[in-house]
């Protein structure tokens, strides 16, 4: 059986850069969608490895959603390992990244 190719939200995972952060409601603007369906995507999100939801967060730069072993805690360590810089328990807002219409265009092939 034919493997289904990621949802296009997924695949904007990857083009986040290393340092960088995007929120639900980039993804949600990117994919003409709304942020409430974003999360929904990134929580059945199979290939955490390849498809790195981890970066993804609130608009206010909260961490949130995060459901794989050890939750928010976990996704902290991997942010400030990619180079995520925080203020205030919160991501520092020069690490948020928006999306080209080069990156959406090439996330919905």
């Amino acid at each position: 059986m034919k493997k289904r190719a990621p949802h296009p939200a997924l695949r904007l995972l990857k083009k986040i850069p290393r340092g960088k952060v995007v929120t639900y409601k980039e993804i949600a603007r990117a994919c003409k969608t709304f942020p409430r369906v974003v999360g929904r995507i990134m929580a059945g999100n199979a290939d955490p490895v390849d498809y790195p939801c981890y970066k993804v967060v609130a608009s206010n730069g909260a961490l949130t959603g995060y459901s794989a072993p050890g939750g928010l805690i976990t996704k902290r360590q991997l942010l400030a390992s990619d180079g995520v810089q925080f203020l205030g328990g919160r991501v520092h807002p020069a690490c948020f990244h928006r999306f080209s219409r080069m990156e959406i265009s090439e996330a919905q092939e």
